[in-house]
């Protein structure tokens, strides 16, 4: 019998790495046809989506992009899911305006003054600047991984994502008998050295995975 395989997709991560890629229309990207030819002759069990959900507050249009995407996603395939964990806004410092207020605090060159004093009240507006966390996703992936280990649902796992973090949740896996590969286009040492085999993708890889 063919060894059984569940995809484990960051979503976070993968994006990110897809668009570092170059790689566009990625809401055009089948999961389904990643999947398959990722697996070849193994047998599909599931492939599991996690990513920070989107509050119906603040930026809708992003909202409406994400519910779209889930969609589109879970009607590709029935063995696909979605699971959501949460956004949290927080409050951090930019280290470009940071740097551009010191910097014309110890210029001792003469500038136009009505230049000096624009530049100082663009460094103060963007100096702290409202950012988007992902909670709990990373920590959902990770005992999805190891549980489903356990209960033996799984032969081998793919994980779509170079994030090191995965590391001991792929090393307890291991320890039980499974297979864990690790896929992406953007380099992971970390967590290669835990895994069967760390996959790198590049841009041709995906020319045939579009939905039609």
């Amino acid at each position: 019998m063919p060894d059984r395989a569940v995809v484990f997709i960051d979503g976070n991560n993968w994006y990110h790495s897809l668009r570092g890629l170059g790689l566009d229309r990625l809401g055009r990207l089948s999961y389904s046809k990643v999947t398959r030819k990722l697996l070849g002759p193994r047998s599909w069990v599931g492939t599991r989506y996690y990513l920070g959900q989107v509050k119906q507050q603040g930026n809708l249009r992003l909202y409406a992009d994400q519910r779209a995407f889930l969609a589109n996603l879970q009607q590709d395939d029935r063995r696909i899911s979605c699971h959501l964990g949460r956004l949290e806004t927080r409050t951090v410092k930019s280290q470009a305006a940071g740097e551009l207020l010191e910097y014309l605090a110890n210029l001792t060159t003469r500038i136009d003054p009505v230049v000096f004093h624009d530049l100082i009240a663009l460094g103060r507006k963007h100096l702290l600047a409202s950012v988007s966390v992902e909670k709990a996703v990373d920590v959902m992936l990770a005992v999805d991984l190891v549980i489903m280990a356990e209960r033996a649902e799984y032969d081998a796992a793919y994980i779509l994502s170079a994030d090191g973090d995965f590391t001991p949740a792929v090393v307890a896996a291991r320890s039980l008998g499974k297979k864990v590969y690790a896929v992406s286009p953007s380099p992971g040492a970390q967590l290669a050295s835990a895994v069967n085999t760390f996959i790198r993708l590049d841009r041709s890889w995906f020319m045939d995975c579009y939905r039609t």
